[in-house]
C-alpha cells in the first residue's frame, strides 16, 4: 500500500518521537472520520525546527516567529458559509493520489506546548496533525461557526485513537 504521507525529516529529534508512523494513523483517522479512503491521497510533511517553520511563517503568513503547524492546502476547500462541512475532494488512485497539500510541524514549539499543557508530546503532534489535515480539507478556525464545526471533529476523531479531548 501506497504511504498517505510523505515526510521531509529536517530534524533528527522527530524521527526519535516516531513521527513518520504518528502522521500516517492521525492522517488516515481523520479521512477515515469524513468518509475518504486514505489510499486515494497524499499529504507531504516537513518536521523542521522553530527557524525553519518562523522563515516559513514569515514568507507565507508574513509573521517571523514559529508557531507549532503551518499548513498549505492544495486547493480551496472552504464551505460557502460558516458552520458548514466543507465540500471533499474526490480521491485518486493508488498510482495516482490525489495531493490535498503539505504540513510543516516546529519541534521546539511542539515540545513546549506538550510540556505546557502537561500533554505526552505524540498526543500533542497527533493532535496536530489532526488539525493540520482538517485544515487541508477545508475546516478553519476564523469564524466561531466553523471553529465548533472543527474542534468537534477533532475531538471525535482524537477519541478513535484514545487521545482525551485537547481542549
Amino acid at each position: 500500500m501506497a504511504e498517505l504521507v510523505d515526510m521531509v525529516v529536517e530534524d533528527p529529534r522527530w524521527e526519535a518521537l516516531g513521527l513518520a508512523a504518528l502522521a500516517e494513523r492521525a492522517s488516515a483517522a481523520t479521512l477515515t472520520a469524513l468518509g475518504l479512503p486514505a489510499e486515494g491521497f497524499e499529504i507531504s510533511l516537513l518536521a523542521a525546527d522553530d527557524a525553519r517553520i518562523a522563515g516559513l511563517n514569515a514568507d507565507f503568513r508574513g509573521k517571523p516567529t514559529p508557531t507549532n503547524v503551518l499548513s498549505w492546502p492544495s486547493e480551496e476547500r472552504g464551505p460557502d458559509q460558516p458552520g458548514e462541512a466543507p465540500d471533499l475532494p474526490k480521491p485518486g488512485t493508488v498510482d495516482a493520489p490525489e495531493v490535498l497539500g503539505d504540513i510543516a510541524l516546529a519541534w521546539e514549539t511542539c515540545a513546549a506546548e506538550a510540556v505546557a499543557q502537561d500533554k505526552a508530546m505524540a498526543d500533542h503532534v497527533t493532535h496536530l496533525v489532526v488539525h493540520a489535515v482538517l485544515h487541508l480539507l477545508g475546516h478553519d478556525h476564523v469564524e466561531e461557526a466553523d471553529a465548533r464545526l472543527m474542534e468537534g471533529r477533532e475531538v471525535q476523531i482524537l477519541a478513535t485513537l484514545g487521545i482525551s479531548d485537547p481542549y
